[in-house]
């Protein structure tokens, strides 16, 4: 297993068009500068009133398969 950090700062109007389907795909670079794309309905737990922000993991099994993703305190 692999485990991704990083930092997320998303808008409430910019999630919306994740939400609409707009874009399908958050991109992301880890705190390491690794480049990591995912489906943006993995977010939808996270979501607040002002967006989406802080600090995440992300847990990867062998075949590149999200395990995970939680907010880091």
């Amino acid at each position: 297993m692999q485990r991704y950090y990083f930092s997320l700062s998303i808008s409430a109007d910019e999630y919306l068009r994740y939400y609409r389907g707009e874009a399908a795909k958050v991109l992301v670079y880890t705190h390491n500068g690794q480049r990591l794309s995912f489906p943006a309905r993995h977010l939808r737990k996270f979501v607040a009133i002002n967006g989406i922000h802080g600090k995440f993991c992300m847990t990867i099994d062998h075949n590149n398969r999200m395990i995970s993703l939680e907010r880091m305190n």
